[in-house]
Parts: C-alpha cells; sequence; structure tokens
C-alpha cells in the first residue's frame, strides 16, 4: 500500500476518533445483575465435567469477568508506554501517524477507566498468582521488553486486540449475557476496532525497518508470549480456586478443551494474517511456534483448530 493512502486511511481513523469521543461514565452506566454473568458454554470449566452449583457458577462467571478486566488493563498500560516510547524517538511529529497514536493513547486510557470501574464493582477475591514473587519480576520483565521493540509492540497489540474482541464478540452475541456487561463490551469493541485497523496498517511500515534481532523476537518469542498472556493475564489460575478448584491442575486441564483452543485459534489467526500481509517472506515459511498457536501449517492452511474449521489464512492484509 502506498505511503499516501496509508497517510489518508491513518487520518480517516483520526477524524472518526475526534468525532465520536465516548465516555464511559456516560455511556455505560450501571452495574452488574445479581445473577450469573454469562452462558454455562463461556465458562472456562464447563468441559471439564465437573459439576458446579449455580452459586459457584456465578461466582467463576464474575471472577473469569474481573481477570480479563484486570489483565486488560495492563495490557493497555503496556501499548501506552510503547507508544509513549515510539513517539519520543518518531522522526516527524506532524505524521498522521502521531495523530492517531494519540487519539488511540486517549481512548485507551477511557477503556482502562471503565475497566477499573467495572473490577471495583466485582470484587474479586481470588488474586493473580502470576503478579506476585518470581512470577511477577518475569512479568514484568517481558511488559519491557514488549515496550522496547515497537515490530513486537505492534504484534503484541495485535494479539491484545484480537483476542478480547473475540470473547466479547460471544458475549455480545449471547442472549444470556449480563446487560451491563454486554453495553460495555459493545462500547469497548466500537474503539478496538479502528485500533486493530490502524496496527494492521503499522505493522508492515515497523517490519520493513526492524532489526533482525527485532524479526526474530515476533517469529518465534511472539507466540510463547501469546501463550503467556493468555494463561497468566486473560485467564488466570486463581479463578478457578474461587470456586474451590485446584488452581494450577484446572489450569492445565482448561488448556486441553475445545473452548480454550478455539479462543486461541480463532483470536490468532487474525493476527497471523496481519503478519503474513506484512511479511510476505514467510509465506510458505510460517514460524514453528505460530503454526502451533494457529493451528496452520507451513503455508498458513489451517488444520485441526479445535472445531474453526480449515480455511487458509490471507495474505492480503485485513
Amino acid at each position: 500500500m502506498a505511503t499516501s493512502t496509508i497517510e489518508q486511511r491513518v487520518a480517516r481513523l483520526s477524524t472518526v476518533s475526534a468525532r465520536r469521543v465516548l465516555e464511559p461514565d456516560d455511556v455505560v452506566t450501571g452495574d452488574f445483575g445479581p445473577g450469573q454473568l454469562m452462558a454455562d458454554e463461556m465458562l472456562l470449566t464447563t468441559e471439564l465435567g465437573r459439576p458446579l452449583s449455580p452459586e459457584q457458577k456465578r461466582t467463576l462467571a464474575r471472577e473469569q469477568t474481573a481477570a480479563l478486566l484486570a489483565g486488560g488493563i495492563r495490557l493497555e498500560a503496556a501499548l501506552m508506554a510503547g507508544f509513549g516510547l515510539l513517539l519520543t524517538h518518531w522522526p516527524d511529529l506532524t505524521d498522521p501517524r502521531v495523530t492517531y497514536l494519540l487519539h488511540e493513547v486517549g481512548e485507551e486510557t477511557r477503556h482502562s477507566r471503565l475497566f477499573a470501574r467495572m473490577l471495583h464493582q466485582l470484587a474479586p477475591t481470588q488474586p493473580n498468582p502470576f503478579d506476585r514473587g518470581v512470577n511477577g519480576a518475569v512479568a514484568r520483565r517481558i511488559y519491557r521488553t514488549i515496550v522496547g521493540h515497537p515490530v513486537l509492540l505492534c504484534t503484541m497489540v495485535l494479539v491484545g486486540e484480537e483476542i478480547p474482541d473475540l470473547i466479547q464478540r460471544w458475549l455480545i452475541e449471547h442472549p444470556d449475557t449480563d446487560d451491563y456487561l454486554r453495553r460495555a463490551n459493545a462500547y469497548h469493541r466500537e474503539e478496538e476496532a479502528r485500533h486493530i485497523a490502524f496496527a494492521s496498517m503499522l505493522l508492515p511500515e515497523l517490519w520493513a525497518t526492524a532489526s533482525r534481532r527485532d524479526r526474530w523476537l515476533v517469529k518465534h518469542a511472539a507466540p510463547v508470549l501469546t501463550n503467556l498472556m493468555l494463561e497468566t493475564q486473560m485467564f488466570h489460575p486463581g479463578v478457578y480456586a474461587s470456586v474451590g478448584l485446584p488452581a494450577m491442575r484446572t489450569a492445565r486441564a482448561v488448556k486441553r478443551t475445545a473452548l480454550w483452543r478455539r479462543i486461541r485459534v480463532e483470536g490468532t489467526r487474525p493476527v497471523l494474517k496481519a503478519l503474513l500481509a506484512a511479511a510476505p517472506e514467510l509465506h510458505g515459511r510460517v514460524p514453528r511456534g505460530w503454526r502451533r498457536l494457529c493451528a496452520v501449517d507451513a503455508d498458513g492452511t489451517g488444520v485441526d483448530g479445535g472445531g474453526v474449521g480449515y480455511e487458509r489464512v490471507g495474505y492480503a492484509g485485513r
């Protein structure tokens, strides 16, 4: 895509963001209902065959929602830190990309304020075990690595937006989802759609100027980081302890379920699609980590993807 065309598209994204400033305290008001926030099939433990009482399902749904919200706040914080660092050495501060990056940071702060409010309303009882001790130190080191490498940052931004977007779409479409949760998800998805579009446009430019080391991180470290993001931030093991299940053992069992595979595969294939559009030299040479993550072969053709079909990953961008 020509530079002038990209700049025109980015400018249009900025125009939409400027015209639609959605303040969550005005747009998403209220509180969660007293019942189960989501349908049984959206609970991560449903396929394990371990019967839960109605009250346990209610608790699990709230803790599962809280974990995703807390993970969202931390992931968006990393995004904002990375964008801020990127802007410190951006060569042309009048570039339309700079303007949109600033719009996006503003939107992410509003999202995080909404998530923090929702987290307070949920009052989760189980902390994330990966936020403390050695695990916490490793997590902080990983975040610093992501923030300091622009092409890796852009890739992980897509990961951190595509996976929650998938889950939020399922929740919005399901009639048994709590109304407040549905409205919050709809609000978030509206702005995240622009963020995904922007990251998909930016990735080819960052890839073209990335160092050999930075490209290696995207090809080989990003799939590992994506699995870690899923397992330690979006759905941490403490969620299962809230209903009396052994945290780590249950987490390992959940990773073998069809729902988990579907979240992983459907949530990451769009990221691989964007990467292959940015790096056509990977056509026919999809790195092994991405193949396992997205359930595709070296050509990007889907294999057994946990019920998501056998479609071919596209190469022409989103």
